[in-house]
């Protein structure tokens, strides 16, 4: 394992290069030999030369935990801007979601065999994870809701059920899934009736039934797949932590991961505005350049304004996660889970607009950027769930 020893600032500085000489030089490169693949959620052979460059260079594993050998929240999050810039450069880095945050689990909730057989190789980004917990059957921005079935026969788990939107499921290098589901549903305590498993992804029973788009994107080849699990059998000892543990864990999980989208959509937003300010002076209309008429300049003010704000606002919410705990830092963990993908996806709108109609196609990165804002703002828990049990927090704040 490779753990982050450099200065915080120099690995910026490091990361930024790394980025101007190698990530942004390779998008053409990238895409071609991903749309050039037999399986699209195959391997892109750049990823694997440019994982092993950042390896190298020591920009690996950027996002462990100060208390793992990394950085603090507030320090890792310029450099998971930087990252967002472009969707697919969080993996040359070995920080990329979902697996970020299995890997926190892991670390947190695993025991040392568990961690012996998946941390170690996720961590070396030799395989890749899913964590499934969404299902298409019931709403699952209430957690409780999920109805996969995690049934004790002797000395195993039986699950059975059926899982939608698993991020990296269809991907050839997943290896392992932690599956979230019902162990007692009779349980008067709605938080203690589920648990979490892991399940081998070639584990008898596993199928992933079909890649799953959003607003047409497949987001390949890590991808968002349908996963439907038929008297999956695993050994008990693949639990995690223990039966009716499962609404914690995937809160412990779910915090630090909102945050690090959050980071990495100011970058997508940060990086549509400079898009929109070279097109604005590139372009002509009316006898003069888009930078010249008052809605463009008003729009790319806005932007500017509010991708700031979101930005602080971020910053504010790590370092009190870093002072206090991500549960007690949950007040500002749904602010910045509601505010920055609907600020990200109302500046990319805008700067797709400056762009004409070549702002919706694959010639810029705008378009698929504003698809990752959009899905955002249902990942981690959508928009609604996360203004109510804030609004709750705050009524109780400053009224007991």
């Amino acid at each position: 394992m490779q753990t982050v020893q450099e200065d915080p600032q120099v690995l910026m500085d490091q990361l930024t290069q790394f980025m101007d000489k190698h990530i942004y030089p390779n998008e053409a490169r990238y895409h071609e030999q991903l749309n050039g693949l037999a399986d699209r959620f195959s391997t892109v052979p750049v990823m694997e030369e440019l994982k092993a460059l950042a390896k190298q260079q020591g920009l690996w594993n950027l996002w462990l935990p100060k208390d793992h050998g990394g950085l603090s929240n507030a320090e890792y999050a310029p450099l998971a801007e930087v990252m967002g810039r472009v969707l697919w450069a969080p993996e040359v880095f070995n920080c990329n979601a979902p697996d970020t945050g299995n890997m926190e689990v892991f670390l947190k909730y695993a025991t040392e065999a568990q961690q012996a057989q998946w941390l170690t190789p996720l961590l070396n980004g030799e395989i890749r994870s899913s964590y499934a917990m969404t299902e298409p059957d019931v709403a699952s921005s209430d957690a409780t809701n999920v109805q996969t079935r995690i049934e004790r026969e002797g000395d195993e788990y039986v699950i059975n059920g059926k899982k939608w939107f698993i991020t990296n499921a269809p991907y050839e290098r997943t290896k392992i899934l932690i599956v979230m589901g019902k162990s007692d549903a009779d349980n008067p305590n709605r938080h203690m009736q589920q648990s979490q498993v892991l399940v081998p992804k070639d584990t008898p029973g596993v199928k992933v039934v079909r890649p799953l788009t959003t607003l047409g994107y497949d987001d390949a080849p890590l991808g968002h797949a349908e996963v439907h699990f038929e008297d999956v059998r695993v050994p008990k000892e693949n639990i995690l932590l223990g039966e009716g543990r499962g609404f914690e864990i995937a809160q412990g999980r779910l915090g630090p991961g909102r945050i690090h989208h959050c980071m990495r959509l100011i970058g997508c937003a940060q990086r549509a505005v400079e898009y929109a300010c070279r097109r604005a002076v590139s372009r002509e209309t009316f006898g003069k350049k888009l930078s010249e008429h008052q809605s463009v300049l008003e729009d790319i003010a806005k932007s500017f304004a509010e991708i700031e704000q979101a930005r602080l606002l971020t910053l504010k919410t790590a370092e009190r996660m870093d002072a206090v705990g991500a549960k007690d830092a949950r007040d500002l963990i749904a602010a910045s889970k509601v505010t920055v993908p609907l600020m990200a996806q109302t500046v990319i709108d805008r700067c797709m607009q400056i762009h004409g109609a070549g702002g919706l196609t694959a010639d810029y990165p705008l378009a698929e950027a504003y698809n990752y804002a959009r899905w955002c703002r249902q990942a981690d828990g959508p928009d609604q769930v996360h203004m109510m049990a804030l609004g709750k927090q705050l009524i109780r704040r400053y009224t007991e």
